[in-house]
């Protein structure tokens, strides 16, 4: 099929999605399936390799997804069971204040964010946000979108993460300097999409926290917690490991690593995200848990307690990246892309708009970044560009690439659940922060094009 009727297909089956989910309230893990099912059908997929595209595509995404919120509830979980979430919550509010606490949470997730992922970040981050919602009794979207938003910019436009690294690279882009670049641009981003979109949901949007996923606890009945440099040091363990790794991936793009080399390979495993977590819980289990007085069965416990919450989270976000992975499938991104390529755009607008279409396509901002990176990348290795100029590209694809994140989009269901947002909710505030972010960056890119 042309770009044009698989344009369409896609646009008919997430408006039967939201139909489904928003009119008909039939559980999203279900209406997942469904429109995958009947996508795959209706694209031209081939009809014996249908439930292997659905079942790949979706135990593809829950074998990352699983392990990533299954540890970090698990840690979470620690972290609240023990105390510790309201000890870290309180200090911050005193040293800060209740009207400062959303900008200290999000520049906190912005050190954060720098070298964990999305997900894994948010999922640590969490306990923190939940103990302050309820510590302050505000509404939980004043705390958590900008925490949210924080994470999403670093992951889209610093590296090492693994989207802005490949797109360097298939531009060329000077790694440091992009680097740089975009630290300066992820500040304005950030307080305009995160701190400032956040006060403005929490408005509008007033719902306080219910319970958390990580269980219902009630701080009178805690008993020596941590200390706060004890549950810093707990988050900032899987953060330390991850930056290893990271930094280890930064390493080998420059070409100051060797990545067959046994040393490499032992480091990059033990900070892989799900071995950095697994770590971190079982080091956890100990300080936060035995040294603490509590036995192995009540730790195993807390442990289990954690998991049962965040199953409809997992099944859910695995539905999302199914329903995504039909999409890339169907081949409507590649279409998309090559009928966008040829517009006659200047370069910088054009790798934009290829990076949104392949955004809303398909769903993944990692995949959208570098498939439009991938595109373009003639049209810029031709031009006559400066090296800042070339780096202002690379973050205008990126600006694309994070455009409007909806139903096809595994994060968005991630987000929604985690937060107990229905789809209706999700939908105004995270889809909206997300295009919020994208065209900031874009109109930051375009002046850095044009300056330099």
């Amino acid at each position: 099929m042309t770009a044009g009727p698989l344009l369409g297909i896609a646009a008919a089956a997430i408006a039967a999605l939201l139909i489904l989910v928003i009119r008909f309230k039939l559980h999203a893990f279900l209406a997942l399936i469904l429109v995958s099912l009947i996508t795959a059908f209706a694209t031209g997929i081939p009809v014996n390799q249908i439930v292997p595209t659905l079942v790949n595509n979706f135990g593809k995404t829950l074998g990352a997804v699983a392990l990533l919120v299954g540890l970090g509830a698990m840690l979470g979980r620690l972290v609240e069971n023990s105390g510790g979430a309201r000890v870290l919550a309180d200090r911050m509010i005193e040293l800060f204040g209740e009207k400062r606490a959303p900008l200290a949470l999000g520049l906190a997730s912005l050190l954060m964010g720098f070298p964990i992922f999305f997900d894994a970040g948010l999922i640590v981050m969490l306990p923190i946000v939940f103990a302050v919602a309820r510590r302050l009794g505000g509404p939980i979207l004043l705390y958590a979108i900008p925490t949210a938003a924080a994470f999403s910019v670093m992951h889209v436009f610093v590296p090492p993460h693994p989207g802005p690294v490949t797109a360097s690279e298939l531009y060329g882009a000077n790694l440091g300097l992009l680097m740089l670049a975009g630290l300066v641009i992820i500040l304005p981003m950030w307080y305009l999409s995160g701190y400032l979109w956040g006060k403005f949901c929490a408005k509008h949007y007033s719902f306080q926290l219910a319970e958390s996923f990580f269980g219902k606890i009630d701080d009178d009945e805690i008993k020596n917690p941590p200390t706060v440099g004890t549950v810093i040091a707990m988050l900032l363990l899987p953060l330390v490991l991850i930056f290893m790794n990271t930094g280890l991936d930064f390493l080998r793009a420059a070409g100051k690593a060797d990545p067959d080399q046994t040393w490499f390979q032992i480091l990059s495993t033990l900070g892989s995200t799900p071995i950095a977590l697994l770590i971190s819980v079982l080091v956890a289990a100990v300080v936060l848990g035995t040294r603490r007085g509590e036995n192995g069965s009540a730790i195993e416990k807390i442990l289990e307690s954690s998991l049962g919450p965040i199953c409809s989270v997992v099944l859910i976000t695995g539905a999302g990246g199914m329903f995504g992975g039909v999409l890339r499938a169907s081949g409507i991104g590649d279409a998309l892309a090559d009928s966008l390529g040829d517009l006659g755009l200047p370069v910088i607008v054009a790798a934009y708009v290829v990076a949104v279409a392949m955004r809303l396509a398909q769903g993944s901002a990692t995949v959208a970044l570098v498939t439009a990176a991938g595109l373009m990348a003639p049209a810029v290795a031709m031009g006559d560009y400066s090296t800042m100029q070339v780096i202002a590209v690379t973050l205008a694809t990126a600006a694309g690439s994070v455009f409007a994140g909806h139903v096809n989009d595994s994060g968005f269901w991630l987000v929604g659940r985690l937060l107990g947002m229905d789809v209706r909710t999700t939908l105004k505030t995270w889809t909206v922060q997300q295009t919020i972010e994208s065209l900031v960056g874009f109109v930051l890119a375009y002046i850095m094009f044009i300056i330099f």
